[in-house]
């Protein structure tokens, strides 16, 4: 959009607070943004201020109109706008950053629940709690589950009628005393669930309720004279607090709040959250975002707070936060401390995130530092090979045929190490019959750089030859015959030991395979094969289609390609029904060809009883 655009729209803006989504060409939502005065947040992009953001001035300019909608307040404006952004994922507002999913631990919807790790959160009814950054964390919560209650581990399918048919049997998990055999019937549901539920409070940090509970159970057996099973559940009371005195505890008079701190850098944002329950931190993650047009630390506090707290089912009625945030949660107290022990949970917090941020650059660095640049690589490349010049522009050749059918040839360019596909070249071999793939590299080097000449286009300072000494002979033929073999360097590169091989030199040159020129030269090798591999299968299957269809009077290739596709080969058009093969090229198409291969049977019909007789 342009400013004269906004001025035809300008006087239709209302000036009430709402949502603004700029629109692309394909009606794709580029944009989304929240306004308290709808009219005058729109104009501030069509103003000519030299602040603007080259990001921003992009975004406009690649939009083709602007939609709105009003709200009554600007909470609601705020509110509307984090979920359009979850929903929309526009390409310019703020993006979380994607990567490996972190663990949770399900309780699975199910008779007799397991319970496990899983990467992945599915909407199947089932308990997910974290996610969790600390592996060490996820595996001593396992380990006291564990120790604690008698789970089943196996995935058997325990509906009640299984269990009552007598499907299955006691594992070795029942034996060593892990599992109290539901499978089997030796268990009820009820107080399996009972300490699915007791699982369910220690994830949620409520120690105090799980406490209790293995407490009670002591004394149950205390008291019935089952002294050892009481001396059991004493063991595991005291694992449990074991467990419990690791936490970090606050205060508990601090009960249930989550605690959130900011840091932003000219890319990225990220934000770190402690969740506190009962007074000690049960959980810690640190969010990342991409930094588009948002870089208000205001709006993304917001958008990270709702997404966290729905991410970790956070349903504290407090928040603690480093800045004054207008608040859209209803019922939600937010705080600003400046001092005491709340105080102290921001600092930590902000000291989290501060170690995370620097580890992030130091990693940063330190791929930096181990990634080769490309001038460097090319300096290694000219002198492994022995060039006078760097190897700027590299072009690779190789062949393609089957058992000597269709025989084409490609040639792929890598410019600075980098593949240049506009540059790439395919060819049909023209002069040679046969498998012969001497012959076939000769034609189609002395064809390619013929045409360079002649074009007045610069050569290439490397040409790589896939293929061992025949090949490379073949090439440089052709390269002595147009008068250039001494102003460029040609290698050959043999597949079985990725020797590299020079003209008139029956020495090969043995490169290390963490040699960064054998690794470019490798590169372009595949790039290719695989180039001509594609073509050679293109040209394969425009011969099929021309040998069986295109034969048909009045039915030409683009017809012929787009029946075989959708049908898969000629058996299946033969098979296909008149209205089927109809509802693809239409009817009068249809029946030529269905006349065709009626003819066609018929006469082999007629050729089969004669040969009988």
């Amino acid at each position: 959009m342009t400013k004269d655009d906004y001025i035809l729209i300008s006087g239709t803006l209302p000036t009430q607070p709402g949502v603004y989504r700029f629109i692309g060409p394909d009606s794709e939502i580029l944009y989304i943004g929240k306004a308290k005065h709808l009219k005058k947040r729109i104009a501030s992009y069509f103003s000519q201020r030299k602040d603007m953001r080259r990001k921003t001035r992009i975004m406009v300019k690649s939009s083709i109109r602007i939609e709105y909608t009003i709200v009554d307040t600007e909470q609601d404006a705020l509110l509307l706008e984090a979920t359009l952004i979850k929903k929309h994922q526009p390409r310019y507002n703020v993006a979380l950053k994607s990567g490996k999913p972190y663990p949770y631990i399900c309780i699975k919807k199910e008779r007799f629940p397991r319970v496990f790790v899983t990467r992945h959160v599915y909407k199947d009814g089932s308990r997910y709690f974290g996610p969790y950054v600390s592996k060490h964390r996820i595996n001593a919560l396992l380990e006291l589950i564990r120790n604690l209650f008698q789970l089943r581990t196996c995935n058997l399918n325990l509906a009640q009628k299984n269990v009552e048919a007598g499907k299955f049997k006691v594992c070795l998990e029942y034996h060593i005393k892990n599992c109290k055999g539901p499978c089997v019937g030796f268990e009820n549901e009820e107080e399996y669930n009972i300490r699915v539920n007791q699982i369910s409070n220690i994830l949620k940090g409520n120690f105090a309720s799980v406490k209790r509970y293995l407490t009670e159970q002591m004394m149950k057996y205390a008291e019935n004279m089952e002294f050892e099973r009481a001396q059991e559940i004493k063991e595991r009371l005291t694992s449990f607090e074991n467990y419990q005195g690791k936490s970090t505890v606050v205060n508990p008079k601090i009960r249930d709040v989550d605690v959130f701190s900011i840091a932003q850098d000219e890319e990225m944002a990220y934000i770190n959250y402690l969740k506190v329950v009962n007074g000690a931190i049960i959980n810690a993650f640190t969010l990342e975002m991409s930094q588009n047009l948002d870089d208000d630390p205001h709006d993304l506090m917001i958008y990270g707070i709702q997404d966290l707290r729905d991410r970790f089912q956070s349903i504290a009625p407090e928040m603690i936060i480093p800045f004054e945030l207008q608040n859209i949660w209803d019922g939600m107290k937010l705080t600003v401390p400046k001092i005491g022990d709340k105080l102290k949970l921001l600092e930590l917090s902000q000291k989290n995130l501060n170690y995370f941020v620097l580890q992030k650059k130091k990693q940063a660095a330190s791929r930096a530092n181990k990634k080769t640049s490309t001038e460097q690589v090319l300096e290694i490349m000219k002198k492994d090979l022995q060039m006078d010049a760097l190897p700027i522009h590299i072009e690779c050749f190789d062949n393609s045929n089957l058992q000597g059918t269709n025989p084409v040839s490609a040639m792929v360019c890598f410019k600075n190490t980098k593949p240049s596909k506009r540059d790439y070249r395919h060819y049909h071999i023209k002069t040679v019959e046969g498998p012969d793939d001497f012959a076939s590299m000769e034609e189609v080097v002395y064809r390619r750089y013929k045409r360079v000449l002649s074009a007045g286009k610069p050569l290439p300072q490397l040409i790589v030859i896939d293929g061992g000494k025949g090949q490379l002979s073949a090439a440089v033929k052709s390269l002595k015959l147009l008068g250039i073999a001494d102003r460029v360097t040609i290698i050959g590169i043999a597949k079985r030991l990725e020797e590299i091989f020079y003209p008139e030199d029956p020495i090969p040159l043995l490169l290390s395979k963490k040699s960064p020129t054998l690794k470019v030269i490798q590169q372009a090798r595949n790039e290719a094969h695989r180039f001509s591999i594609e073509f050679h299968r293109k040209i394969r299957s425009n011969a099929f289609i021309t040998t069986e269809l295109t034969k048909i009077p009045g039915i030409g290739e683009k017809t012929a390609e787009k029946v075989l596709s959708h049908f898969g080969s000629v058996k299946k058009i033969k098979e296909a029904s008149h209205t089927e093969v109809a509802a693809v090229i239409g009817l009068a198409a249809t029946k030529k060809i269905k006349t065709y291969f009626e003819k066609q049977e018929k006469e082999n019909k007629e050729g089969d009883k004669k040969n009988k007789e």
